[in-house]
Parts: C-alpha cells; sequence; structure tokens
C-alpha cells in the first residue's frame, strides 16, 4: 500500500486547515490509521489514530482542537486541525499497515 497526504500549507495562528490521506489499496476498517508529526529538531511525534469501532485518540497537545476521521470508501484519512497554534507547525505524516506517507507541511505564523 502507499499513502499519500496533502492538504498542508501556510496559515495564521487560530485558523484551520484539513489534512488528507489517501491509500492505494483498500485498507479494512479494523486497521488503524494515524497521523505523526515532525517540528524541526524534535522527534516525531503521534497526533492522532483512528481505528473503526473505537474511539479516536488524541495527543494531549492537540485534543479539542484536532478532529481525525476517515472515509473507508474512498480509502482516506482526514486531520481536520482548528485553533491552530505557532508550536503545531511541523510536517505532517500518515501511517497505516507500518507504511508512512510523504509528509506534508503545515506552517502556522504568530
Amino acid at each position: 500500500v502507499q499513502l499519500q497526504a496533502s492538504g498542508g500549507g501556510l496559515v495564521q495562528a487560530g485558523g484551520s486547515l484539513r489534512l488528507s490521506c489517501a491509500a492505494s489499496e483498500t485498507i479494512l476498517s479494523s486497521d488503524h490509521m494515524y497521523w505523526y508529526r515532525q517540528a524541526p529538531g524534535k522527534q516525531r511525534e503521534l497526533v492522532a489514530s483512528i481505528r473503526s469501532g473505537r474511539d479516536p485518540n488524541y495527543a494531549d497537545s492537540v485534543k479539542g482542537r484536532f478532529i481525525i476521521s476517515r472515509d473507508n470508501a474512498k480509502k482516506t484519512v482526514y486531520l481536520e486541525m482548528n485553533s491552530l497554534k505557532p508550536e503545531d507547525t511541523a510536517i505532517y505524516y500518515c501511517r497505516s499497515l507500518g507504511v508512512w506517507g510523504r509528509g506534508t507541511q503545515v506552517t502556522v505564523s504568530s
């Protein structure tokens, strides 16, 4: 499977972006899908995960601001990011079945 993330960009603090991650093949609803991010000089961190039938999980730093969702028919997972902060600036990656997608840059200006 291949994963392609998109939707990143430059946004002012307080703004919103929606990231998409499209899979080249069907991913079972029972499989986890993840969003990670890596800021300059920092380790990659888990932002959110989703598996059908279970509540999504979020990093404490994004709870209440980010929403992960998936559309199995479209083989796509989304990350809706609201109330963005400069510290959300990072390259965002999706991951599933042990495969990493190419990242998409998110830059939040103050």
